[in-house]
Order: C-alpha cells, then sequence, then structure tokens
C-alpha cells in the first residue's frame, strides 16, 4: 500500500491529489498542439484538433485539416477544411462539434466529420467580425457565446433553440478585454470580463461593476479567470501572480494563493470533487503544472510537452502528445484505506482478506478486531466505495474481493450496493479499453447515466458493445436493445454501396418482432437519405397501418398509400389517404383512383354526402349512376332550393334520372310530388293558410278543416287516393271540428267502405 501512494501529493492537511495516466496516446500528430485549435468533450469525450489553422506565419496555401480522436488517440475523422477561417471549437453536450467562423456562421459536425447543420450569430457578428468565443454547457443545453470586433458581446444560451441575445455595451471599451468567460447564474447565462483592474458583469439588461471580497491590493489586470464544472466557483489571475478563488456570484471569498508566477498562464481550470469540501484550481504554463488550494503550498509537476487540460466533474484530463492522464482529487474512502498507517475499518479488511489467501492467523485478528468495534458493515461499504473509484482492474478485483471476504460475516449486509458496484465497474473497464477510448469515471457515469452512455455508444457505432451492456444489465428492451437495434438501422440504410434488397432483408433478419422498433421511422431515415425503394420495403415489414401511410403520402405513393390505409380497416385512415389524393391528383385522376377502389369510393361518398354535395353529384354522372342521382336531385330540391320553381326544376332532373334508370316508379311518385306542390302553391294563392311541404294526406286533411270538401275530393280523385282513405281522412278530420251535422251528412251521402262502429248504448240510432 506504501507503493501504492506513491503518486499521491498532499495539498494541505485534508486533501491528496493523484495523477494517472489513462492512455499513452498512438496519435500521429505532426504539429505541436499550441499550433491547433483544440476541443475536447467532456465526461471522456471526443478529441478535436483543426490543423494549421489560420495564422500569419503560415503559407496561404496550406489547408487546414480537421481531424477527430477518440481519448485514447483512435482516429474517428478527418477532414479538409473548405469553409472560412475558424476562432473556436467546442463541443456540445451532444457531443456535435461547433465550429465558430470568423464572420459569426456556427457549423455543427457529427462525430465522424458529417455535416450536420448550420447557423448565424446575427447580421452585427457578420459585419464587425468575431475575435473571440466560448461554447458554453447550461441545464438547457450547450450555449455560444461571441466576442465582437466592436467589442461587444451576443451570446445564446441553447444552439438547439437559437435565440440571439445581444448584450449591453461596456462603458469606454475601447480594445478587448484581458479574458472572459460565461457565467451562469439563476438559470441565466451572463458575461464576466476584465478590464485593466476592473470586473464587469453583463446580462441581459444591464453591465454591472463588480469587486472580488478580499482581493489582494495592487492589481492592475486580471490574465485569466475559470468557472468550475457546475458553475458555482470562480477563480482570477492577476498580474500580481495571486489566484483568488470564491463563488462565482463573487459575494464570496475562498481562497487567495500567490504562486510567485507573473506570466499570464495557458489554461486555469478548477479541480473539485462532487459533495468535496475542498476546492483547487490547476494553473498550466508552458512546461509546468500547479495545482493550488486553500493551503500555503501547492502541488507542481513537470510537463515535457505541449499539454491541454480539459475540466471534468470531480477532476481534470491531462492530455499531451504522448499521453492522456487525470488529475484529481483522491475521494475518501481510498484515502482512508490506502494511507499510511490508517486503521480505517476499510484497511483492515483488505488486509484481513490479504492475509486469509496466504493461509495467515493474522487474517481473524484483523477480522475480530473491526467485529469488535462493529465496524464490519462499514468496513464492507467502504471497500465497495473505493472499488468504483479505482481505475486499474487489479486494484478493483481485490477492494471487492475485501468487500465479498466481509459480506461473509454478515448476516443481513444488503447485496444490491456490491452487485451494482461489479455491474458498474465491468461496464466502466469496457468502455475504458483503448478501442473504445471513454475514461469515465464513476462519478461521471453515474451523473450521466446508462442512458445517455448508451446514446454515446451509438453514435460511435460500437452498436454489439451497447447490446452486450444493455444484456448484461438487464435493461428493458424499449430502452436498450430495440433502441440499439434501432439505431443501427438506421446507420444501416446510409450504407449506400449495398443494395436496397440486401439492406432490407439484413434489417429484418436482425431486427425481426423486436419490440419497440418502427420500421416507419427506419423507412424515413431511408427516405431523408434518397432511398425511397429501400424505404417501401422497410415498410411492408411495419405491421401498424398507421405508420406506414403518412410516410407513403410523404413519399407520393399515394395509391399504395390508399391500399395499405383500406387493408387496415381504419376509415379514419382512408379519409386522410382521400383528402391528400384530392388535393395532389387532378379531379378525373382522382375519380378513376377512386373506381378501382370501391370501399374508399363508398367511404368517400358518405363524406361528400356531409361536406360536398357538387362532387357527389360528379360522382354520380361519371359512374352514370343514374337511380342514386335523381336521389340526389330530390334530396337537393329540399335542401338548396327554396322557390317553389328551382325546387319543380329540380325534381323534373331527378325524374328525368329515374327514367333512365328505368325505375318507373321513383319517376311517376316525382312527378306526383311536382304536381302536389304546384297544386300546394295555387291553393296557398287563392286560400292562404299553409300548404307548401304539406304531404298529400296532410293537404286534404288541410282543406277538409278550411271547410273546402270539394276541393279535397277533387284533390283525392286527381292523385287517386283510395276511398277507404278518404273515408278515414275526412272522418278524423270533421270529428277533430266536432262538426257533426256534416259528418252525418257525409256518413249518409254513400254506402261507407270502412264500414260503422256503434257507440255502445244500445240506443239503436248507431249503424
Amino acid at each position: 500500500m506504501d507503493c501504492y501512494t506513491a503518486n499521491w501529493n498532499p495539498l494541505g492537511d485534508s486533501a491528496f491529489y493523484r495523477k494517472y495516466e489513462l492512455y499513452s496516446m498512438d496519435w500521429d500528430l505532426k504539429e505541436e498542439l499550441r499550433d491547433c485549435l483544440v476541443a475536447a468533450a467532456p465526461y471522456g469525450g471526443p478529441i478535436a484538433l483543426l490543423r494549421n489553422p489560420w495564422r500569419k506565419e503560415k503559407p496561404a496555401s496550406a489547408r487546414p485539416v480537421l481531424e477527430i480522436y477518440s481519448a485514447s488517440g483512435v482516429p474517428l475523422a478527418s477532414l479538409l477544411w473548405k469553409s472560412g477561417p475558424v476562432v473556436s471549437l467546442g463541443w456540445s453536450a451532444e457531443e456535435e462539434l461547433l465550429c465558430v467562423q470568423e464572420d459569426g456562421v456556427v457549423l455543427v459536425y457529427g462525430l465522424h466529420g458529417d455535416f450536420r447543420r448550420h447557423f448565424s450569430m446575427g447580421n452585427e457578428v457578420l459585419q464587425n467580425r468575431v475575435l473571440d468565443a466560448r461554447i458554453f454547457h447550461t441545464e438547457f443545453g450547450s450555449g455560444v457565446a461571441i466576442l465582437t470586433g466592436a467589442h461587444r458581446f451576443t451570446l445564446s444560451a441553447n444552439v438547439g433553440d437559437l435565440k440571439l441575445r445581444r448584450m449591453p455595451e461596456v462603458p469606454g471599451l475601447q480594445s478587448a478585454p484581458s479574458c472572459w468567460t460565461t457565467v451562469c447564474q439563476d438559470r441565466v447565462a451572463h458575461i464576466l470580463l476584465a478590464v485593466g483592474p476592473d470586473l464587469y458583469l453583463l446580462d441581459h439588461a444591464a453591465c454591472s461593476a463588480v469587486t472580488p471580497p478580499g482581493l489582494a491590493p495592487g492589481v492592475s489586470s486580471f490574465l485569466q479567470m475559470a468557472v468550475s464544472f457546475t458553475y458555482r466557483h470562480l477563480a482570477l489571475f492577476t498580474d500580481t501572480g495571486y489566484i483568488w478563488m470564491g463563488t462565482a456570484s463573487l459575494k464570496e471569498k475562498l481562497c487567495e494563493f500567490n504562486c510567485n508566477i507573473r506570466a499570464p498562464p495557458k489554461q486555469m481550470v478548477w479541480c473539485s470533487r462532487p459533495r468535496s469540501k475542498e476546492r483547487a484550481v490547476v494553473v498550466a504554463w508552458e512546461r509546468r503544472l500547479m495545482v493550488v488550494g486553500d493551503a500555503p503550498e501547492s502541488i507542481q509537476f513537470v510537463l515535457d510537452e505541449d499539454s491541454y487540460l480539459v475540466p471534468e466533474l470531480d477532476g481534470v484530463r491531462v492530455f499531451s502528445r504522448s499521453t492522456h492522464e487525470f488529475l484529481h482529487e483522491v475521494p475518501v474512502a481510498s484515502e482512508e484505506i490506502f494511507k499510511i498507517a490508517s486503521m480505517a475499518p476499510g484497511a483492515l479488511l483488505l488486509e484481513a482478506q490479504k492475509e486469509y489467501e496466504k493461509e495467515s492467523q493474522k487474517a481473524d485478528e484483523y477480522l475480530r478486531e473491526i467485529q469488535e468495534l462493529g465496524q464490519l458493515p462499514q468496513a464492507v461499504q467502504q471497500c465497495i466505495e473505493a472499488a468504483g473509484h479505482e481505475h486499474w482492474p487489479d486494484m478493483q478485483k481485490s477492494l471487492l474481493r475485501a468487500a465479498s471476504f466481509g459480506k461473509c460475516f454478515l448476516d443481513r449486509f444488503p447485496p444490491d450496493s456490491f452487485v451494482r458496484m461489479c455491474q458498474d465497474l465491468r461496464v466502466l473497464n469496457a468502455i475504458r479499453d483503448y478501442h473504445i477510448g471513454i475514461p469515465l469515471t464513476y462519478s461521471q457515469y453515474k451523473q450521466l447515466t446508462i442512458q445517455v452512455l448508451l446514446d454515446r455508444l451509438v453514435l460511435r457505432r460500437l452498436y454489439p458493445l451497447a447490446i452486450q451492456i444493455c444484456e448484461y444489465l438487464r435493461l428493458p428492451e424499449v430502452q436498450g436493445v430495440s433502441r440499439i437495434l434501432a439505431h443501427w438501422a438506421c446507420y444501416k440504410v446510409q450504407q449506400k454501396d449495398v443494395s436496397d434488397e440486401d439492406v432490407a432483408r439484413a434489417i429484418n433478419q436482425k431486427l425481426g418482432d423486436t419490440p419497440g422498433v418502427s420500421y416507419s421511422d427506419i423507412a424515413a431515415r431511408a427516405y431523408g437519405c434518397g432511398r425511397t425503394e429501400l424505404a417501401i420495403k422497410l415498410l411492408e415489414y411495419e405491421p401498424r397501418s398507421g405508420e406506414q401511410v403518412p410516410l407513403l403520402l410523404k413519399m407520393k405513393r399515394s395509391k399504395l398509400a390508399l391500399s395499405k390505409a383500406i387493408e387496415s380497416g381504419d376509415t379514419d385512415l382512408v379519409f386522410t389517404v382521400l383528402l391528400h389524393l384530392k388535393n395532389e391528383l387532378n379531379r378525373g385522376d382522382f375519380f378513376m383512383t377512386l373506381r378501382n377502389q370501391p370501399m374508399a369510393l363508398s367511404l368517400y361518398r358518405q363524406f361528400c354526402k356531409h361536406q360536398e354535395l357538387e362532387t357527389l353529384k360528379d360522382l354520380y354522372n361519371q359512374d352514370d349512376n343514374h337511380q342514386e342521382l335523381g336521389s340526389f336531385h330530390i334530396r337537393a330540391s329540399y335542401a338548396a332550393e327554396e322557390r317553389i320553381e328551382g325546387r319543380v326544376a329540380a325534381l323534373q332532373t331527378a325524374a328525368d334520372a329515374f327514367y333512365k334508370a328505368k325505375n318507373e316508379f321513383a319517376a311517376k311518385a316525382t312527378e306526383d310530388q311536382m304536381r302536389l306542390l304546384r297544386l300546394q302553391r295555387r291553393l296557398e294563392d287563392e286560400l292562404g293558410g299553409q300548404f307548401l311541404d304539406l304531404s298529400l294526406h296532410d293537404t286534404v286533411t288541410t282543406l277538409i278543416l278550411s271547410g273546402q270538401n270539394k276541393r279535397a275530393e277533387q284533390l283525392a280523385r286527381d292523385f287517386r287516393i283510395p276511398d277507404k282513405r278518404l273515408w278515414w281522412l275526412k272522418l278524423t278530420a270533421l270529428a277533430d271540428l266536432e262538426d257533426w251535422e256534416e259528418l252525418e251528412k257525409f256518413s249518409k251521402s254513400k254506402k261507407s267502405p270502412i264500414g260503422y262502429l256503434g257507440c255502445g248504448s244500445g240506443c239503436g240510432r248507431c249503424y
């Protein structure tokens, strides 16, 4: 254990910092890092280098090359830069590379060098050009801040939802600030800049002068500033060689350190661990790396070559041409177990396990000592926690063996934490492999979550590893294997050197009926890549017609979409396609398409009956369906026509249609209705009252009630109303009028065809 702590460096009395190698970089850099624009993504993310940037000492003919590497130096992409001069590079939270050009245009590239999109930071930036830029991360997403040639700031807090904010002008600013950075306070991004000995904080409304509390006197300029990974703390490097550390709100001072170096550093970043009370800042010069904090002394490392610092959640990554290292504060559990002469329960348990493997009786002595103090559960937990913070698998195994050994002597120790740690470490060791190149720590892994890690593996096209992790962790298929296979299929359709038939077959063989996989989404990706036929083949495997039809319509395959909609039996889906077809095709082609699909034609007729009557008439005309056409004109005569002449004309058209349909009965009935309408209009003109739109029977009844018995009888003769029906109508009407005398005359006029009913009194007068 003494050897194990050889690379531990104390900072004060309460914290140790260690730096260990993650990878031996095998990339073939032809230039020094100082001659490149460098951007490295957090959480073990990729590294982007823009070689041969636009410098005065470089020949004008030298084209820059943008190269992307994994954290282990494995090449991921390389492309010749053909756009404008680049001022700054940075990675978004989704691991997209943002390239800020001098004209204010930001180009967005994928991890494999594929161009995604671009956006502009506004006309003012275009006119004044970009002097400097920062890519920053907030809880809303990744943002871009721009310093223009007019010494004004413009920023967007989320490049995914671009909303540009022009920051207020700094009074008296005639040249670029000596240093500046973005600060997030109260969920709003601000700009903090230094102009000589003064600091200014810019928000969306005002420019405020701020003063760090407790700053050493004599400061005439701030040379560098750094915000912590969580935006809670701020560090300022002054021209006097002092480093001020405090809260990002500039309301509280944490400490101040005199490094006795007045030269401006290349980089300055925070190095802190979550939930740790220790705060430290890492400062880098050409050949020196210094760790300072709330202690009178510092930790110093010699840099053999150009290096670049990458702030992380729990430390700092330091990479150069040859190595990639990680500098961090030693976690409490590891410190208690491994520090010299430690009597912590975890340290004793680790020794007990080692002695047990040697078959020494000291194992029992150590174990008894822990048990007598009642600290065996604490010892097991310490070993489990320390294993998570170890980078090397051999030390992880040693600590986990110790934890397993201690668990054997506990009756009720829950195994969940031990099992979960074993699973997490197996995943971490897999992704830390040189060929994968994602050096996540345990704290970063927990902050990132397994779902985001899987997304990043998919982004790197490491589908087999992602699937193995899902199966090992037994994640639900929809969240795990199914989602990854869907991403794989979307990537597969982009391989244009493989035929559509082969790609569709390969995808179907791999996916089958995997739950949670949508073939329509894959087909949409294929269509977006210009492979329409492949998209159609993939849609054949989609079981849900509701997913097939919208994409087919988008691909201009409306007739196929109609067939799929009809097969589904979903009338709403059929109506959707029909309305799309109606807008897409001319009228004749649309009707011809409907004729080939009886079900669609029937549904469209139902739609037209309620929405488009003229279209319905055209359909009947085209099909020579005179019967339905006659019925249509009858309905139209009552629904649309108010004037009697128009109604009669519509009925005449209906009668003609019925004759063409050889429906004599309907034609005669329609003609009778026309005669009745004319007669009713004449009765209204002569007698007044309401006759129009009454039925024949009601018309007769109304005449009788009006005392027009002769007219009623004439109407009955004209329309051949049977005597029985006429007698019933007249009998009922006269009874309603209580006109008994007229009723008696009527009953004696001739023999009743409907007979008589007696009153039931036995009077003898009823027959």
